[in-house]
């Protein structure tokens, strides 16, 4: 195959995820917008931020959106290898705009959760508390989204739900206490 075969080829594979899209927006639209699942979908996608505005502590709201950011980071890059190899869905779909994610989590279950894991009991062992949270997150969280769902695993353990979880509040602890943040100036 040459590098313009390569390149049709790939034309070839847009236009079919574009058809795949329309498809999803079409469902989406006609058949899940307004029901329950979806204005439960919108409720968590913004309560949750609303929650935490009014309880965050006020003082480390910088480097808890720290933590939060990365969150939404690291747990996107996940989702989207994941769902590209195929490991697990989301069948209930939120946004007819953008990928099939599950668009509540990656930007406010998750990195809420990990920023209220974060100011609970900031001196304790960070390993125990994610491991707590992974617990909570993995084996409650992602059995509740099964249920009603919201996701579908396709065979992938919750044991690796619990690792990733884990993961992720580890690496927000410590993007949230570096000690390296002073203000911007002018002199390097």
């Amino acid at each position: 195959m040459t590098f313009k075969d390569g390149i049709k080829q790939i034309e070839k594979a847009n236009e079919q995820l574009v058809d795949v899209e329309n498809g999803v927006s079409e469902t989406i639209i006609n058949v899940f917008m307004f029901t329950w699942q979806w204005w439960l979908g919108i409720g968590l996608f913004i309560i949750p931020w609303i929650v935490w505005f009014l309880l965050r502590n006020k003082q480390s709201t910088g480097r808890l959106l720290i933590g939060g950011f990365i969150t939404i980071i690291l747990s996107l890059m996940i989702d989207l290898v994941a769902l590209s190899s195929g490991l697990w869905s989301y069948p209930m779909v939120f946004s007819p705009i953008g990928p099939l994610l599950f668009l509540p989590y990656h930007f406010s279950l998750a990195p809420v959760a990990i920023m209220f894991t974060l100011q609970i009991k900031p001196k304790a062992n960070p390993l125990l508390k994610g491991a707590i949270f992974a617990a909570i997150g993995a084996f409650i969280g992602m059995n509740f989204f099964e249920l009603i769902d919201f996701y579908n695993p396709k065979g992938w353990s919750t044991i690796y739900d619990f690792f990733i979880y884990l993961f992720l509040f580890l690496i927000a602890y410590w993007f949230s206490n570096i000690d390296s943040f002073k203000r911007i100036s002018d002199g390097y």
